[in-house]
Parts: structure tokens; C-alpha cells; sequence
């Protein structure tokens, strides 16, 4: 089997993205292999879950991968246990598991076996120059596949001329299929068909694809999604060919970089009162009535800062288990809470679930700025500038959080208190201000779509 053949299995087997590396000579199931010294590649190679642990080496944080080998006959053996392992005090991210369990691994390749200098010669030749494909599927799988080294594939691989991907990754392109550059376009192309359409009435797209009329502060989201044809509410994978899409309200279409805030993320509580006890409990504990006089209803809002007291609510933000002044996790246990003065956590959310959030969600994003209008009816415009904003990571997130660029901004309420049944609304939104979007991202990039 060539190089040629093998990438036709990944296609055929659904991946839309095939990376690759040489493999050193230690790399194998007991030392684990290496992939980056970035967070970033939790983005890349989607997880199922997220796992905290705190070991003797220091915090890390397990992401569980939908992986399993690809055979010569096409066929994909999987490996239930293959993980990424994310060490935080490095960091650096590694590969792990990949053998356990799977009665087809190639573990004459891979296996630990002692001293390399102890092997064969011919299991010392397969070993040198071994190179690693990886290919990630549409649905979240992960399809890997080793070739020793001096194979045919090896040999085309390390003689051919492939971009890098990221890190120690190279990018192989694959048949028929979009490259990231080809969706870029796409989406381009479709912001410069919203544009053009000018005022467009407020609506929502829904599950079934009905499209209904939307009037509600969110309504500037729902309509770009509803024109990009992003049902509401849909999964929590990116929206658009692997962008998230997010629009912002502005004043001006040439000043978008703004202080105006975007919502980026709307993830509930895992622990804390919030958690553990009845909404409309943590509603009488830590809300507040109403500042407009609305009568019968509690608020909780206002925003939370790292390390400032909220006047609202009257809880402050930590950062639990890490360290500003290094920028490190220093407990895979640890959260971002809100503390009240008695020491009272009203609410929590892991660094796992912050981590697995982000990574899923943010990978790349398009950030599109709005106007809006009510008469004679609501109505949005979306602008001819947009932002493009590509590689973060969740430990840029808690930076962010840790200077204050990133804040809590919730929008929940409880309404008819005094009733039987009190109706809720929970939005917990993490926000930042659109100038500081570069906070978040190695790369954010301007693009006129008139030009």
C-alpha cells in the first residue's frame, strides 16, 4: 500500500481532515507521544469528555477520544481507551491508551518493548522514521494509522512537501474534500449575501425548519443563524463549516471593535447552591427584587469580575486552583466560582466542563456586528466588516478571566415568586468586550466583505 491508497481509506472511512507526524524512536504506549506543548489540540482532535485529576506530577486533565485504528482491508479496529492527556504544569498535551483493549492495534509498532538498541534490526529499522496519520471524521471520530518506517508510505510521506497544521503536525489533504481555506470562502460568501440583503425582518429558525417571528433582545443571533440556515437551539458543535458564528450589536459598521459586549458562551453551573439545591431556593438566597419595580419577580445579574465584589449580587469571582501570577492550573479540581462574603459558593464551573466547552465550540469563530430597528417592525442589518478569530485554547480562556478581559454577565430571573409555579429564566452568560477579543485568540483578523 502506497501513500495515495492510504488516504483513500481515511476518505473512504469519512475523514474530512488527515494529519500526520513522524514518530521518535521512544514514542510508544508506555512513554505516550508527544503532540503539542498547546492546549490548542483538544480543539483539533474533538473529545467526548473532559476529566480532571491531580497526580504527583502535577494537574492534568483527561479528554476521551471516539478512536480506533485503521487496517489495511479498511476496516477500523476501535481502541477504547485511547485519551489525550492535557498536563497543565508543562503544559503540553500527549497520547495515550491507544493500544488497551483493541485486539488489532499495531503493537509491534507501538507497544513498549525496553531499550530500542535491544530490538531486532529489522523491528529497529520499522521503528526509525515511523510516521502517525490521524484522521478526524465529521461525526467526532478519530481514525489513526502507523507505518513503519522505511514503508513505501513513510518514504512518500517524508519526501513530500505537506504544510504544517499545527505544532508537530503536518496537514494532508484529502480527496474531495473542503479544505479550511474552501469553508473560509464559503462562509465569506455568505456574509457578503447577508449584507447585501440590508434590513431583514427579525425571525428564528427552529429544529423542523420553520422559520418564525423572533422579538426578543437575542433576536439579532437567531436572525443571522436563521440566514445561514443554523436551526435555533441546535447541537454544540460550531454552526457553520466548522465556525462558530457569533454577531454583536454596534453603532457603527466602521468602528466594530468596540466596547460593546458579546456573549461567547452560556454553560449552567456544575456545582455550587445553584447545583445542589432548587432554583427558586438559590433564586430567594442570592437574587434581589427587581430594580425597575417589576413586581413578584427576583433578578440575578450584574457583572462579576475576578477578585471584585459584584454590587448586585454582592458574590465575588475566583479563580480556584490557579495561579495568576504564573498563568498555571495548579488543581485539575479546581473552578470558577462565585463566593459570598460568608464563604458560600453560589455557583461553580470546572475547569473540565470550562475546557471541554471551549474546546468543542471555539476552535475558529466569525464574529459579525449588528444593527437593529423596531419600526415598523423589529428588524436587523448585519455589517460589511467582520472579524475572523482562529487558535485559542481553554488556558487563554482563564487568562482572560484572570485579568479581568473575560467577566460574568447573567441574565436570570424569576418570575410570579408568589405563585405556585414561579416561572424561570436561567442564562448564565460569560462575556467579553469586542476590543478584546485578541485576548482569546492567537489570531484575529479583520476582513471588509465589499472588497
Amino acid at each position: 500500500m502506497n501513500l495515495s491508497d492510504l488516504i483513500s481509506l481515511f476518505a473512504k472511512n469519512g475523514a474530512i481532515k488527515l494529519y500526520a507526524k513522524t514518530l521518535a524512536e521512544n514514542d510508544n504506549s508506555k512513554n505516550q507521544i508527544y503532540f503539542a506543548g498547546a492546549v490548542e489540540t483538544l480543539n483539533v482532535f474533538p473529545s467526548s469528555q473532559i476529566f480532571a485529576e491531580n497526580t504527583a506530577q502535577g494537574p492534568s486533565f483527561k479528554a476521551k477520544l471516539n478512536f480506533g485504528w485503521l487496517l489495511e482491508d479498511g476496516r477500523v479496529a476501535p481502541a477504547p481507551n485511547a485519551q489525550l492527556i492535557l498536563y497543565a504544569q508543562y503544559p503540553e498535551v500527549r497520547f495515550s491508551g491507544f493500544l488497551q483493549g483493541c485486539e488489532c492495534a499495531p503493537s509491534k509498532l507501538m507497544a513498549d518493548r525496553g531499550r530500542a538498541s535491544s530490538f531486532p534490526h529489522e523491528l529497529q529499522a520499522q521503528l526509525k522514521g515511523r510516521v502517525l496519520f490521524l484522521g478526524v471524521t465529521a461525526d467526532r471520530r478519530v481514525v489513526g494509522f502507523v507505518a513503519p518506517g522505511g514503508s513505501i508510505i513513510a518514504k512518500e510521506f517524508l519526501a513530500g512537501e505537506f504544510q504544517t497544521a499545527f505544532v508537530v503536525f503536518k496537514d494532508v489533504p484529502l480527496p474531495n474534500v473542503d479544505d479550511e481555506e474552501h469553508s473560509k470562502t464559503k462562509l465569506l460568501a455568505e456574509l457578503i449575501r447577508i449584507n447585501s440583503l440590508g434590513w431583514i425582518k427579525s425571525k428564528q429558525l427552529d429544529g423542523n425548519g420553520i422559520i418564525s417571528p423572533c422579538n426578543a433582545s437575542q433576536c439579532g443571533g437567531f436572525t443571522l443563524e436563521a440566514e445561514l440556515n443554523i436551526p435555533k437551539n441546535s447541537d454544540a458543535e460550531p454552526d457553520f463549516l466548522g465556525w462558530e458564528v457569533k454577531q454583536y450589536a454596534v453603532g457603527n459598521f466602521e468602528k466594530i471593535e468596540t466596547s460593546k459586549p458579546i456573549t461567547l458562551f452560556t454553560p449552567e453551573p456544575d456545582a455550587g447552591f445553584y447545583r445542589e439545591n432548587d432554583f427558586a431556593d438559590f433564586m430567594h438566597k442570592f437574587g434581589y427584587a427587581d430594580k425597575n419595580g417589576k413586581p413578584d419577580r427576583l433578578n440575578f445579574g450584574g457583572r462579576h469580575f475576578v477578585g471584585q465584589k459584584c454590587p448586585a449580587t454582592g458574590l465575588t469571582m475566583h479563580l480556584a486552583g490557579y495561579d495568576i501570577p504564573s498563568g498555571r492550573i495548579t488543581d485539575a479540581g479546581g473552578c470558577i466560582a462565585l463566593i459570598n462574603t460568608a464563604g458560600d459558593v453560589a455557583a461553580s464551573w470546572s475547569f473540565g466542563k470550562i475546557l471541554e466547552h471551549w474546546s468543542l465550540k471555539h476552535s475558529k469563530a466569525v464574529y459579525v456586528p449588528s444593527n437593529c430597528r423596531y419600526e415598523p417592525e423589529r428588524q436587523y442589518r448585519y455589517g460589511h466588516k467582520v472579524r475572523l478569530a482562529q487558535q485559542t485554547d481553554g488556558l487563554r480562556l482563564l487568562r482572560a478571566f484572570a485579568t479581568g478581559t473575560m467577566y460574568y454577565d447573567p441574565g436570570i430571573k424569576l418570575e410570579e415568586v408568589s405563585s405556585a409555579k414561579p416561572k424561570p429564566k436561567k442564562r448564565s452568560q460569560f462575556r467579553v468586550s469586542a476590543k478584546n477579543l485578541p485576548a482569546l485568540y492567537e489570531v484575529v483578523e479583520t476582513v471588509c466583505l465589499l472588497h
